[in-house]
Parts: C-alpha cells; sequence; structure tokens
C-alpha cells in the first residue's frame, strides 16, 4: 500500500467516525430518575420499554437511557435531577415518590413524564385533563387506594381492632395518607397506629413495637423506599406472625400475604408510550394525566395458613390472583 492510498484509507476511517459519532449525537437520551432500587424498579423498566418499543423506540438501538437512582435516599433526588438536566436528556421520566417534584424544581424546559402521587395536590400540574407546562405523566392512586386496603385487611382479619399504618416520614403526601386513613379507621371503629420508618434499621424497630402496641395487623404505606426494602418487609412480617396488605402484587408474589393496587407494569407501559410519544414531538401540555383503570388483588394462601387465617369466599371472589 503506497502513501497516498495509506491517506485516503485514514480519510475515509475518520469520516465514517465521525458519522458514527454525529449519528450517536442524534439518538435522543431519556433520562430515568427512580426513587426505589434497580431491583424494585425492575417491572417498571420492563413495563417502560415495552411502551417504548410499541412507539419505534428500543433502547441501545433507538433510544439511550440515563438511569439514577435514589434508593429511598430521597435527599439524592435534586442532585440526580439536576445532573440530568446538565446532560441536556429529551425527556426525564420521574418514577415515584418525590422524583416527580425533584425534575420539576431542576428544568421548566425539558419535557418530564412521572409516575407518583396525586400531582394536583402535590403541585406538579394544574390538572389532570390540562396538566400545562412541561409535564404529563399517570397518578398512582397512592392516598386514594389505602382506605381499600384497611377495608380489605379488617375483612380478612376481622378481630384486628388495632391496626398499624406504616409510613415513610420522607415521603411524598405521607400525611395526606395518614389523615385520609384515620378517617376511615374511624369510621370502621378501628384504632389506627401509627408507625415511621425512613431506614432499614427503623423498619426492624417499627416491626419490634407491634406487639407492644398490641397492633393486631399491619397495613404497609405506599412508598417507593418501602417496594426497595420488600423482602426485609416481608421476612418480618412472618417473623412476627403479623398479617400485612401492600401496595403491589411483588410483595404477594414474595410471600406477603395480601396486595391491592395497579399493575406497575402496565402503568410503566403507558409511560413508555407517552414518552414515545413526546421524543416524536407531542407536548407533555398535550397528554392529559391519567389514572389506572384497573387494580390488582393478589392472594397468597399459603401465607394466609402459616398466620392461621381463613381467607373470607368473597375476598377469594375477588382476587385476580391467588398464589397456592
Amino acid at each position: 500500500m503506497n502513501r497516498r492510498e495509506l491517506m485516503l484509507l485514514l480519510a475515509g476511517a475518520m469520516t465514517a467516525a465521525r458519522a458514527l459519532r454525529a449519528q450517536q449525537r442524534a439518538m435522543p437520551v431519556i433520562g430515568y430518575l427512580a426513587s426505589g432500587s434497580p431491583d424494585s424498579s425492575a417491572p417498571s423498566v420492563t413495563g417502560f420499554r415495552q411502551g417504548l418499543s410499541e412507539t419505534g423506540y428500543v433502547e441501545g438501538k433507538d433510544v439511550a437511557i440515563e438511569y439514577r437512582r435514589a434508593e429511598g435516599s430521597y435527599d439524592r433526588l435534586p442532585a440526580m435531577a439536576a445532573n440530568l438536566v446538565d446532560l441536556k436528556v429529551d425527556v426525564i421520566v420521574a418514577s415515584g415518590g418525590t422524583a416527580p417534584l425533584a425534575a420539576k424544581n431542576a428544568t421548566s424546559a425539558i419535557p418530564i413524564v412521572f409516575a407518583g402521587g396525586d400531582p394536583v395536590a402535590g403541585g406538579l400540574v394544574a390538572s389532570f385533563a390540562r396538566p400545562g407546562g412541561n409535564l404529563t405523566g399517570f397518578s398512582l392512586m397512592v392516598g386514594e387506594l389505602m382506605p381499600k386496603r384497611l377495608e380489605l385487611l379488617s375483612d380478612l382479619v376481622p378481630q384486628a381492632t388495632s391496626i398499624a399504618l406504616l409510613v415513610n416520614p420522607t415521603g411524598a403526601g405521607t400525611e395526606r395518607a395518614i389523615r385520609d386513613l384515620q378517617e376511615a379507621a374511624r369510621s370502621k371503629g378501628v384504632q389506627l397506629i401509627i408507625l415511621k420508618a425512613g431506614s432499614e434499621s427503623e423498619i426492624d424497630g417499627a416491626f419490634g413495637s407491634l406487639v407492644e402496641l398490641q397492633a393486631r395487623a399491619l397495613l404497609v404505606g405506599a412508598d417507593p423506599f418501602f417496594n426497595s426494602r420488600r423482602e426485609q418487609l416481608v421476612a418480618l412480617a412472618s417473623r412476627h406472625a403479623v398479617p400485612a396488605i401492600y401496595e403491589w402484587r411483588e410483595f404477594a408474589t414474595s410471600g406477603g400475604l395480601i396486595s391491592y393496587g395497579p399493575s406497575l407494569t402496565s402503568i410503566y407501559r403507558q409511560l413508555g408510550i407517552y414518552t414515545g410519544r413526546i421524543l416524536k414531538g407531542t407536548k407533555p401540555a398535550d397528554l392529559p394525566v391519567q389514572q389506572p383503570a384497573t387494580f390488582e388483588l393478589v392472594i397468597n394462601l399459603s401465607t394466609a395458613k402459616a398466620l392461621g387465617l381463613t381467607v373470607p369466599p368473597s375476598i377469594l371472589a375477588r382476587a385476580d390472583e391467588v398464589i397456592e
């Protein structure tokens, strides 16, 4: 190979490299800001990727995703959101807890698609139908479903006149959830005991106080931190022989007694579709905030048997899944 041929070859390689870099820069980037941990958010991410693919975006092929996870330490979220803004991502997906608010506070220019509690009460959007600004997404009806979980737990454990509520004091909407549940408990004639935990050791301590407080059952609050400590919560409920109800079906499939709430995979699939539509040019303000239309009731009969509980036929008949 002579010098001229070598120079032409090198020039061609440099041109190809520049073209590849330009192609990589042209690939849209999603910033995925999550309150929980990788393990606990696996069903969410699976659903999200499915929704994205339905709009023509496959991770690593048509779109890149930058993941930032607080793993229950919500005070890390503002810095993570600021980092995604500095990276000039095309869309921020804010998943659970205080992640939506952290994203909103970080930017008014980058579109944000969120999943969380009541977005109007939380100051994220103006209304469900017309969110306005740069945010849209899905309400998980975190607080709204708490009274229903209390009702299910009371039906399952009718002898429980005192029920404990475990909440994360740093969680979004915690105080509102407590107020709503206290009202529901009064109407049922049940004493509600509030337990607070924002760390693994505090969860251990909360379970240790159940016997002393004479709580006969436990309602685990809807919070990404608790979802990321799923195995710990289920193991402690089993060790202390406490009937407990949870938000997500993943708790029941991990050995928890009962769960009631929307499907994570289904919600995040819709979140992926919204994100894909925004990448194609739709404005967040033109996409109404949605709520789940269906909810999953999952019963673990093996756990019920270990606790000496007989599941009422009325609950079994309504169950979407019964784990033997």
